[in-house]
């Protein structure tokens, strides 16, 4: 694997070292002793899958708090997707700051994304397939969210937004406005 640093200290884009033969190709898309000597976590508690039927379908922008954050290697296994993350870590020196992303079944890359870091992705092709593996089991009751449009964030999505959740589209902004009586 080739593991690409971002601006985002401890956020990795992971190419694959592809070994080519007439055949096709075989590639590693995980190595828990790969992941340690790059000081990222390896644990895997879950895996999900997403499949998304509509281009533009956007879903994010979710992270958990402790004692239940979560690390996720995120790969696109079928069309292609915007994926963003947010450094949500109150002390970090790019807090609030994003990068984003394409992931594709043809590019085959996969973002790492730290704990405290909000993930969230919009589709760029219909059925879109997106596979997570996840460091920490979901828990409800520790699950905070961002608003994808909030003025804050600034996130330039790549296309109009033509499914989301009632709740991925109510979070609530950063700097919600503050109204003056009369």
């Amino acid at each position: 694997m080739k593991f690409i640093e971002t601006k985002l200290k401890g956020a990795f884009i992971i190419d694959l070292d592809e070994r080519v033969d007439r055949r096709g190709f075989f590639a590693r898309t995980f190595c828990m002793k790969e992941f340690i000597d790059h000081g990222l976590k390896p644990t895997v508690a879950q895996c999900n899958l997403s499949f998304n039927h509509k281009k533009g379908t956007l879903r994010g922008m979710h992270y958990q708090t402790p004692p239940a954050t979560e690390t996720k290697l995120v790969r696109c296994t079928q069309g292609a997707i915007y994926d963003v993350i947010i450094d949500m870590r109150p002390d970090s020196p790019t807090y609030l700051s994003h990068i984003g992303v394409e992931l594709s079944a043809e590019n085959r890359r996969a973002l790492y994304v730290p704990d405290l870091f909000a993930h969230g992705y919009q589709t760029l092709t219909p059925n879109a397939e997106v596979v997570y593996q996840v460091s920490e089991f979901y828990t409800p009751g520790y699950e905070k969210g961002l608003r994808y449009n909030d003025p804050a964030l600034a996130i330039e999505w790549r296309l109009p937004v033509t499914e989301i959740s009632p709740k991925d589209a109510t979070w609530s902004l950063l700097l919600e406005p503050v109204s003056v009586g009369v």
